[in-house]
């Protein structure tokens, strides 16, 4: 249990340390950034490292406590109780994402007043995981704010709470950007490190570089002078199992702001999504091995050796092992739900084998199904897979009663305008000599400089999506 507490500990930490670096480039990108939907998405990836970085910190906390309870509860030696019984995991899956606006008739549908824009994005978060949607540019001409691509969350629990935080920053308000390459060179210099940001300096200026304050050591907090876009939270909900169906469901919103902020938008109040959850026990093979099925042939019981495996919410009997592994019809299926009463016996009336006996109704008439293992340790293992089948059943509900289909996600795409000529990275990391130029971007002649922000920039990219 120490072996695996530690290793668990490891990953965390290491959870951690990756966050930390992106943390530090989303910094030195906000530092340099010259264009306000560049500045927008550095300002929205530092949110969320910050938010994985307190994440994974309270997780760790967490664990650490619970450590230490064990510790001072339970003796080595001591045994666990019998009942000490844990539901499986699962996957969550929200989609179909909704947010509706209430704008007012004379900014609709007379269009008039000043144009109030917002960029706006959410975070989500179940447990440690969290993500974050795409950002959106928000104003009256939109009366919902849709969010298309599903997330899905890989590890949840059946207590699971799904953390939905609306994000939104106005427009209007002043970014403070480095909009003059000099202003812009100060910022690297120092967001390179010393060597590179004297060479940098001293490429645009033809002076001396100046000594550098944070000298290229790793931003543990995000920097106050680093100018920038800040997001607001805007609004938030929080949804459990009791939301979880396989349909368009609507939502609640805790609003968070008013008219006054800068970064307020007319929300209706409320949010529509699909919300799925599919438990393990529903898309895994929780028990399989061979068992003997009592069949009628005539007048006489025949017993038939199958393959049988639990699954979801029927026991699939094949005739063969490699039918089950190739998919191929079951030969027989018995339903296996929360009415279904199995009950174990030691010795068949004959004293010859142990049986399990799985009754269902069907209409007003019980059917029974007697089956037959091979020895009593296999009738202990089955039994053992009933009980714990009946129990994560009990505590998923009504996501066991039918498998909840979920979408795969499609590939995150990065923003459409990291991908235009007029992104940071090919502003500052054109090819061949220049001049630079006070109504140009900035324009590196320093080759190991602009390998230096290259690397930076990629690498940055590549890790976030």
């Amino acid at each position: 249990m120490d072996q695996y507490g530690n290793s668990k500990d490891t990953d965390i930490q290491k959870k951690i340390d990756h966050e930390v670096r992106m943390r530090e480039g989303a910094c030195k990108l906000l530092a340099a950034c010259t264009q306000r939907e560049q500045a927008l998405e550095a300002a929205k990836s530092l949110l969320v490292c910050n938010s994985r970085i307190m994440a994974y910190m309270s997780e760790l906390q967490r664990m650490k406590e619970a450590q230490v309870m064990q510790h001072m509860t339970r003796r080595p030696s001591d045994v666990g109780p019998m009942d000490d019984r844990l539901p499986c995991r699962g996957r969550v899956s929200i989609s179909d994402l909704r947010i509706p606006l209430m704008w007012k008739d004379t900014e609709y549908f007379k269009n008039k007043g000043d144009l109030h824009r917002c960029a706006m994005f959410c975070l989500l978060q179940v447990g440690v995981e969290i993500y974050d949607t795409e950002m959106v540019m928000v104003d009256r001409t939109l009366t919902d704010i849709c969010f298309e691509n599903g997330i899905v969350f890989h590890d949840a629990g059946p207590d699971f709470e799904l953390k939905v935080e609306i994000y939104s920053c106005g427009m209007e308000d002043d970014f403070a950007l480095g909009n003059t390459p000099k202003k812009l060179a100060s910022k690297l210099s120092s967001s390179l490190g010393r060597s590179s940001g004297k060479r940098l300096r001293a490429t645009l200026d033809g002076g001396g570089g100046s000594p550098v304050s944070n000298g290229g050591g790793p931003i543990l907090l995000p920097a106050p002078s680093v100018p920038g876009p800040k997001y607001h939270l805007l609004a938030h909900t929080q949804l459990s199992l009791v939301d979880v169906q396989d349909s368009f469901r609507t939502h609640d919103l805790t609003i968070t702001s008013n008219e006054e902020c800068s970064f307020w938008l007319p929300l209706y109040g409320s949010m529509c999504s699909r919300l799925v959850a599919q438990p393990r026990c529903m898309c895994e093979q929780m028990m399989a091995g061979f068992l003997k099925m009592q069949q009628l042939v005539g007048e006489h019981q025949n017993w038939v050796r199958m393959y049988c495996v639990l699954q979801g919410s029927k026991l699939f009997c094949y005739r063969r092992c490699e039918e089950a592994e190739t998919k191929v019809e079951p030969a027989f299926t018995i339903a296996i739900n929360k009415e279904t009463r199995i009950r174990a016996t030691e010795k068949d009336p004959k004293n010859k084998v142990h049986s399990v006996s799985i009754t269902n109704r069907y209409g007003g008439e019980e059917v029974t199904h007697m089956l037959l293992a091979e020895s009593r340790a296999d009738l202990q293992r089955w039994m053992e897979a009933f009980w714990q089948h009946f129990y994560d059943m009990s505590q998923w509900k009504q996501c066991c009663d039918e498998l909840m289909k979920i979408e795969t996600p499609s590939p995150w795409k990065p923003p459409a305008l990291l991908s235009k000529q007029g992104s940071l990275y090919h502003e500052m990391a054109l090819p061949g000599p220049a001049v630079p130029s006070s109504s140009e971007g900035l324009l590196l002649q320093d080759n190991a400089v602009s390998a230096e922000i290259r690397a930076l920039l990629s690498s940055y990219y590549n890790d976030s999506y």
